[in-house]
């Protein structure tokens, strides 16, 4: 698979490696010289300009690019990225901050075919979405970090509670959520908890148990 990558900042850098150490072809765009600097430094293409450039996505596309991750912190630059290289017939992957309201959230939806939250999912999960994959099959990441997928029980601690405002502790982030028997999928921050819900997790071991507490109360 060939992927196009815009913005190689924490989230793309970490997107691009893994996808590179999976044999995946990877292409940078960014409009920072030092940021393509290093991304050739690493070994990969990298084309300078603006995301939303059409010209310059369209050399990033053109040797036949498969999909791309608009993961810039401009919200605005990567929906406009992610409608281009829809219309190119990529499969697109769109970053946005966690605390857009629901009408906002759906507009930006309506132009990629997934949405991610880094605060939430991560480079890992990034990777899963421009895959076109179930971010539940994921398997353990690191050394350190886990992934948990637990069901709500009644009585715990985080039933009525929404995603946006919950506490976990530290070393934990939920990174998607399901009703019943619903498939896994990435959560609006309005999204609230209730028994019997499943929640998957990215945990360190080190914070696991108290985490299973969080969502199964004294049951285990």
């Amino acid at each position: 698979m060939r992927a196009v990558i815009v913005g190689y900042g924490r989230v793309g850098i970490r997107t691009a490696r893994i996808l590179k150490e999976e044999g995946h072809e990877v292409v940078i765009v960014d409009n920072d010289p030092e940021k393509i600097s290093r991304a050739e430094n690493e070994g990969f293409t990298a084309h300078f300009g603006a995301g939303d450039d059409e010209a310059v996505l369209d050399k990033a596309i053109a040797p036949g690019a498969d999909v791309l991750a608009a993961l810039t912190g401009d919200v605005e630059v990567n929906h406009n990225c992610c409608l281009y290289a829809g219309e190119q017939g990529l499969r697109t992957v769109l970053r946005i901050d966690a605390d857009y309201p629901d009408e906002q959230y759906q507009r930006y939806s309506e132009s990629a075919d997934a949405i991610i939250y880094p605060e939430l999912l991560g480079a890992a999960g990034a990777k899963t979405a421009l895959l076109g994959g179930d971010v539940s099959v994921l398997a353990e990441l690191a050394e350190n970090l886990q992934l948990t997928v637990l069901t709500v029980k009644t009585g715990a601690e985080v039933v009525g509670q929404t995603i946006g405002r919950l506490e976990l502790p530290t070393g934990a982030r939920l990174y998607a959520h399901g009703r019943g028997d619903e498939s896994l999928t990435i959560p609006l921050p309005s999204t609230q908890l209730d028994a019997g819900d499943r929640v998957a997790l990215l945990v360190d071991r080190e914070s696991l148990e108290e985490t299973r507490a969080c969502f199964l109360g004294d049951a285990d």
